[in-house]
């Protein structure tokens, strides 16, 4: 069964400015490299970093290619 909300104002989520471009995307930061692994296909082998980008939390860090990390 569904309740109705009752508002609060300790339920307010701190929200953090980003700065947004005319065409609205806005440049990432990466913040650190939490691990390395090499994926292992048939005849070759991938290898990805695990990046913590600015604007997000742990839980959203993504796997991306090496290659593409480096400046």
């Amino acid at each position: 069964m569904l309740w109705r909300y009752r508002s609060d104002s300790s339920h307010i989520l701190p929200v953090k400015p980003i700065k947004v471009q005319f065409d609205l995307s806005y440049e990432e930061k990466l913040v650190k490299i939490l691990a390395r692994e090499v994926k292992e296909l048939r005849n070759k082998r991938v290898p990805l970093v695990k990046v913590l980008w600015r604007s997000h939390s742990v839980k959203e860090t993504t796997w991306e290619l090496k290659e593409t990390m480096r400046p």
